[in-house]
C-alpha cells in the first residue's frame, strides 16, 4: 500500500506544503513501496526479502533493485512516483548483489561462492522490457559490485572473495584474491570474452596479498575508483590500458566528541585516535576529486566520509560533523556506539539543475544526507528519514526524483519490510526532522525513545517528553519548544537518584505534580528492572518519593504495565491515574486496567477499561492525559504500514471514573472516539505507518500534539514524529 499526502491534512500536519515563488528548492519524501508486495503469487507473504542495490531505467520511470534474500532481482514502475507500482521479480541460481541498468538491459551479479576458499559468481543478463534473463558471463570469483560507465560502453565489477569472519578472527590475508573485472558493453550486453583482469594486490599496506575489492565508481573520463575497504585504499584505473594509475592508502582520522559506550545512555564526550576509515562506498565529484562513505568493517570506521584529490591529499574529512547532526535529530543508534555509530555506507553523486550534490547512507542511523558539493567544504542541507538499513541510492536528476533501497526486513518478528523510498526535488517547506535537539555545553543532545508526553502549566507551546528503557541508564525529561518547526528540544532534566542517574527505569508516561516537578510511570518488568512503579521528582530531577505497585496489583501482572500517567485535582485532592498496557492475568478478557493512587492517602482503586478488537497482533494503551472534564487515552496495536488498524484517541469522562477496589470486580467505563490517528501518520512524511504512538499531550493553550517513539533506533527506522493535532471537540 503506497501512503501520499492527503490535501485534506497538509494545514495541520508536517508534510510538504506548497511554497511562494523563489523558495528553497528541497528534498521529501513521496512515497514508500514494500517490497514484499514484489513477491511472486503464492509465496508467504512473510518471505523475508530485501532491497540493497538499486538502479533505474534510461527513461527514469523503472526501479530495479537486488534482492538477495529472495535471490532475485525486482521492479517497480515510477512512471507516477507518488504512487509505485510492483512489476514483480526475476529468479537466479545464487545470490543477486548487485545491478546496474545498461540501456535496454540490467547487469546483475550472482554471488554463487558454497566454499570462501573457492570463490564463485556470474554477470547475468537481464532484457528489462522481457524482463527475462538473456545470458551470463562466468567471472571466475565472487563479485560485489557492477557499475557502468556514463557512456554505456563498459562495466566495472569489484570481485571480492571475501574472508571468513570466523577464521582467525577474520584476520587477513585470507586467499584468493581479490581483483577488478573490465567488460566491454554493445547496447547493454556483456562481452565475455572481453574481459580484462585488474590485478590490485601489492598496493595496499594492509594485507597487501589479499585486496578485498568493494565498490566501484566511473568518471567521465572513464577512469574507475575502486574501494579495498578492509585493507583501507582506494584505487584508480585506466579503463582503457586496465593499468592502475594511481593508489593510496585511506587514511586514518582522530575522532573527539563521539559515544563509544553501548551503556543505554547518550554521551558525546568520548575520544577515538587514528581510527582507519575503511572505505565503503565511493564516488567521484567530476574528474579530479573523490568522496568515500567511511563505514568500517575490520579494525575502522570514522563515522564519516572523506573527499580526497585523486592523489590521495584529505580535501574535507567529515569527523564527528554527520554524526552528531543525526544525533540532533534522534537517529543516533546507541546498541552501535561500540562499534561504529552510525555507518556511513551507501553513497550517491548527481548534478540537479545547475547544482551538485551528494547523498551519504547511515546504515544503522536509518537516514540520507543530502550535501550540496560547493568545491570546498561541502554543506548539509537535509537529513532525509529513509526505512531500515539505506544500503543503495539512484538519482533520476531529470526527473527531480532519489530513490533508496533499504535492506532489512523485519516482517518475521512482525516490525517493518524492506522498502524502496522515493523523494523529490522541489519548492517547498521540509516535512522531516519534526523535532530536533539543541546543542548543550557545545555537544549534541542525543535524544529518542519518547515515549509520554506532558503540556507546562504556564506556557504555550512547551511540553515535556520522557524516554523510556532504551536509555535505561540515563533516564531523562526534555523540554520541548513546540512554537519552532521544526519542533526543538531545548532543555533535558536528568533523573538522578542520591546524586547519581536513576538507572534501569522504563519511563513510559509523565505527568505534572503541580510543585514544579513531575510524577513519572516507570513501565518496568519487576523480574527484570528494579523501577517499576510511580516516582515523584522535583525540578532539579532528583527523585523524592517511589512507590511500589500494592501485592494486590503485582498478583496479575505480566510486563506489559504502566504506559502513561495522568493528575486529576489539586493539592491533598490529587489522584494520579495510569493506563496499564495489555490485558493482566486477572483482567477479564478484552479489557485492561486505569489505576488510580491517592498520594495523600496512598490509596490505590482501577476501572476496567474496553479495547477495541484487531485481527492480528496485539492492541493496548500508550498514554492517558486529562483535559477538562475527560480523560484522554491512546489505544494502538502493533502493527505498521498497511497492517496497522488502530491507532486511536478515545475519551472517557472523568464522572465514570469512579475506582474499584483491587482484588474485586471492577467497573468498567464508557469510551468515546475523538481521533484517528492512521491519516495523520500516513500523511506526515509519506513513510509507511509506524506502530509506536505513545505519547499525547495539551498545551497550556488547549492544542494537542503527539509523538511517536522510534525504538531508539533499534530494528527500527528511527523516525519521530512530533505533530500537532488537530481535535474539535464538545464537552
Amino acid at each position: 500500500m503506497i501512503f501520499s499526502v492527503r490535501a485534506a491534512l497538509t494545514a495541520v500536519l508536517l508534510a510538504s506544503v506548497a511554497a511562494p515563488a523563489g523558495a528553497e528548492q528541497i528534498f521529501n519524501r513521496i512515497a514508500s513501496f514494500p517490497v514484499a508486495s514484489n513477491l511472486p503469487e503464492g509465496k508467504d507473504k512473510l518471505t523475508a526479502t530485501s532491497s540493497e542495490i538499486i538502479t533505474a531505467s534510461d527513461d527514469g520511470n523503472t526501479l530495479i533493485y537486488s534482492d538477495s534474500p529472495l535471490g532475485a532481482i525486482g521492479f517497480i514502475d515510477i512512471t507516477d512516483p507518488r504512487a509505485p507500482k510492483g512489476l514483480g521479480s526475476l529468479a537466479f541460481e545464487g545470490e543477486p548483489n548487485s545491478v546496474a541498468a545498461a540501456g535496454p538491459k540490467v547487469l546483475v551479479t550472482i554471488d554463487q561462492t558454497e566454499d570462501l576458499t573457492r570463490p564463485a559468481g556470474q554477470l547475468a543478463v537481464v532484457d528489462l522490457a522481457g524482463k527475462t534473463i538473456e545470458g551470463s558471463c562466468d567471472l571466475g570469483g565472487q563479485p560485489d559490485s557492477v557499475v557502468v560507465s556514463p557512456d554505456g560502453s563498459f562495466a566495472a565489477i569489484a570481485i571480492e572473495n571475501q574472508r571468513d569472519e570466523e577464521l582467525n578472527d577474520g584476520a587477513l590475508p585470507q586467499l584468493p584474491a581479490g581483483e577488478l573485472l573490465i567488460l566491454s558493453l554493445d547496447n547493454g550486453v556483456p562481452a565475455c570474452d572481453s574481459i580484462k583482469r585488474v590485478d590490485l594486490t601489492g598496493l595496499a599496506t594492509v594485507a597487501p596479498e589479499d585486496p578485498e575489492p568493494e565498490f566501484v565508481n566511473i568518471n567521465a573520463n572513464g577512469e574507475i575508483a575502486v574501494t579495498l575497504q578492509e585493507n583501507n585504499h582506494v584505487v584508480i584505473v585506466n579503463s582503457k590500458t586496465a593499468e592502475v594509475t594511481a593508489h593510496f592508502t585511506a587514511g586514518t582520522v582522530d575522532l573527539d566528541g563521539v559515544d563509544t559506550k553501548t551503556d543505554g545512555a547518550l554521551s558525546f564526550t568520548g575520544k577515538l585516535d587514528a581510527v582507519p576509515r575503511e572505505p565503503d562506498a565511493v564516488k567521484w565529484l567530476g574528474t579530479d576529486r573523490l568522496v568515500i562513505a567511511n563505514e568500517g568493517d575490520y579494525k575502522g570506521g570514522s563515522r564519516g566520509f572523506t573527499i580526497f584529490d585523486r592523489s590521495g591529499k584529505v580535501l574535507y574529512e567529515a569527523g564527528t560533523s554527520l554524526e552528531h547532526a543525526i544525533a540532533r535529530i534522534g537517529h543516533f543508534p546507541e546498541k552501535r556506539a561500540k562499534n561504529k555509530g552510525i555507518e556511513p555506507e551507501g553513497m550517491e553523486v548527481a548534478v540537479f539543475g545547475d547544482q551538485q550534490y551528494f547523498f551519504v547512507l547511515s546504515e544503522r542511523g536509518s537516514v540520507v544526507a543530502v550535501y550540496k558539493d560547493t568545491g570546498g567544504e561541502p554543506e548539509l542541507v537535509q537529513l532525509l528519514p529513509s526505512g531500515v538499513s539505506p544500503e543503495g541510492a539512484v538519482a533520476i536528476p531529470g526527473r527531480n526524483l532519489l530513490a533508496t533501497a533499504n535492506e532489512t526486513d523485519l516482517g518475521e518478528d512482525g516490525g517493518a519490510r524492506s522498502h524502496v523510498m522515493l523523494y523529490e526535488l522541489a519548492e517547498g517547506e521540509k516535512a522531516y526532522p519534526t523535532l530536533v535537539s539543541n546543542d548543550i555545553d557545545g555537544k549534541p543532545l542525543g535524544w529518542g525513545a519518547l515515549s509520554g508526553l506532558v503540556g507546562d502549566a504556564e506556557k504555550d507551546g512547551i511540553l515535556y517528553a520522557v524516554s523510556d528503557s532504551v536509555y535505561a541508564m540515563q533516564p531523562s525529561i526534555f523540554t520541548i519548544d513546540a512554537t519552532k518547526k521544526p519542533a526543538e528540544i531545548t532543555d533535558v532534566l536528568r533523573v538522578t537518584r542520591n546524586g547519581q542517574p536513576a538507572q534501569k527505569l522504563d519511563i513510559e508516561g509523565i505527568a505534572l505534580d503541580g510543585k514544579g516537578g513531575f510524577w513519572l510511570a516507570s513501565e518496568g518488568d519487576s523480574s527484570k528492572l528494579v523501577g517499576h512503579g510511580l516516582y515523584n521528582v522535583n525540578a532539579k530531577g532528583e527523585i523524592k518519593a517511589e512507590i511500589g505497585l500494592p501485592a494486590e496489583l503485582l498478583a496479575g501482572e505480566t510486563r506489559f504495565g504502566f504506559e502513561g500517567v495522568t493528575t486529576i485535582g489539586e493539592g491533598d485532592d490529587m489522584t494520579l491515574w495510569m493506563a496499564v498496557q495489555r490485558e493482566w492475568k486477572d483482567d477479564q478478557k478484552g479489557t485492561v486496567k486505569l489505576v488510580s493512587y491517592h498520594p495523600k492517602s496512598k490509596e490505590w482503586g482501577a476501572v476496567r477499561y474496553p479495547l477495541d478488537k484487531v485481527e492480528q497482533g496485539w492492541i493496548g494503551l500508550s498514554e492517558i492525559t486529562v483535559r477538562g472534564d475527560h480523560a484522554y487515552i491512546v489505544e494502538r496495536d502493533n502493527q505498521i504500514g498497511d497492517q496497522a488498524r488502530i491507532k486511536k484517541l478515545y475519551r472517557v469522562a472523568i464522572a465514570d471514573m469512579k475506582p474499584g477496589k483491587l482484588g474485586e470486580d471492577l467497573p468498567l467505563v464508557a469510551k468515546e472516539e475523538v481521533h484517528d490517528f492512521i491519516p495523520d501518520l500516513q500523511a506526515a512524511t509519506n513513510g509507511y505507518v509506524v506502530d509506536k504512538l505513545e505519547g499525547f499531550a495539551f498545551d497550556k493553550a488547549g492544542k494537542a500534539f503527539a509523538v511517536t517513539d522510534n525504538d531508539g533506533v533499534d530494528d527500527s527506522s528511527g523516525e519521530t514524529l512530533f505533530f500537532p493535532v488537530a481535535l474539535e471537540l464538545t464537552n
